[in-house]
């Protein structure tokens, strides 16, 4: 098992946003969560969820703190990962969520 995180990429990006992350077409992407993740760390990866199925991962490169939203003005981690990532050959049913959740990559079979 591969420790890491959900995040569910928003519908408005479509189906050429999630691709872009495993096409090649991205050498990096940011990510961002709320706080400071205490499990979290390099190496680890990025689970994505798309139309409620997880279709990939990318793993961390870079953990950056001390960043603020600038809606709310609370305080952010910027998560960087490098792409492209590694993509499912079968997407697997997961329900998708806001936010980010710490995810143990139980079903990733790559």
């Amino acid at each position: 098992m591969s420790f890491g995180i959900t995040k569910t990429i928003p519908a408005s990006r479509g189906e050429t946003g999630i691709e872009s992350l495993y096409d090649g077409s991205l050498s990096e992407f940011e990510f961002h969560m709320a706080g400071k993740p205490s499990k979290l760390k390099v190496g680890d990866f990025v689970y994505t969820i798309f139309n409620d199925q997880l279709r990939g991962r990318l793993r961390i490169t870079e953990l950056v703190a001390g960043k603020t939203n600038p809606n709310s003005g609370k305080p952010r981690t910027l998560i960087m990962v490098e792409c492209p990532g590694e993509i499912l050959a079968k997407p697997i049913a997961r329900k998708g969520h806001r936010g980010t959740r710490y995810y143990d990559g139980a079903e990733w079979s790559g």
